[in-house]
């Protein structure tokens, strides 16, 4: 009977430290899970301080904004190759700028416009030429797009109204001060440069 009921208690002892431990463990592996996610959410939110005050703002993802990023890249890009002025050291400064944002494609383009002449028409007829985008198609998944504007070049004796469409690829590269955006536009060309009409 003793030994029964040693048995009994034996049995119930055990029973009951395997309970325990598995009890702790299940609590410690929800601690552990719970933590992490906790730091996870904390490590997406970002405080900006103004004077002493905090303020909790949203940290975007770059899939997020690549899109307006991509968009802007390129305008910015075409602004810069095709917004001339005659003014020799104006066009230094945006070809300069335009070279940061594209590779050698660009460049062989703009060596071949000089080549024509076209640079040295635009200084002697004090023209003035400038694009504005009427739309960019961007395909994410190929980092590629298309670009349709128009152009508006203005002489003192008339003005001719053209329409253009260059393409691309896009390559993401780190972010500068001159490429704010992080991208390079690569193996670009223009499709389409043909007048609509003269003024």
């Amino acid at each position: 009977m003793l030994i029964e009921s040693l048995e009994k208690k034996t049995k119930l002892a055990m029973f009951t430290v395997l309970l325990a431990i598995s009890a702790s463990t299940v609590i410690c592996g929800l601690c552990f899970y719970f933590a992490t996610k906790l730091v996870r959410d904390q490590q997406q939110q970002v405080y900006v301080l103004d004077g002493s005050i905090p303020f909790m703002a949203e940290r975007s993802k770059n899939e997020m904004t690549f899109d307006i990023e991509a968009k802007a890249h390129i305008q910015l890009f075409h602004q810069y190759f095709f917004n001339l002025s005659p003014d020799d050291e104006y066009l230094k400064w945006t070809f300069g700028k335009a070279m940061y944002l594209a590779d050698e494609s660009a460049l062989r383009q703009k060596q071949a416009i000089e080549e024509t002449g076209f640079y040295s028409q635009l200084l002697s007829s004090s023209a003035v030429e400038t694009i504005v985008a009427d739309s960019i198609e961007l395909d994410k998944d190929q980092m590629s797009f298309k670009y349709y504007g128009t152009q508006m070049i203005k002489r003192r004796t008339n003005s001719v109204k053209r329409s253009i469409i260059t393409v691309g690829k896009l390559q993401n590269v780190p972010r500068t001060q001159n490429n704010p955006h992080g991208l390079l536009i690569t193996n670009w060309r223009t499709l389409e440069n043909k007048d609509l009409k003269s003024y």
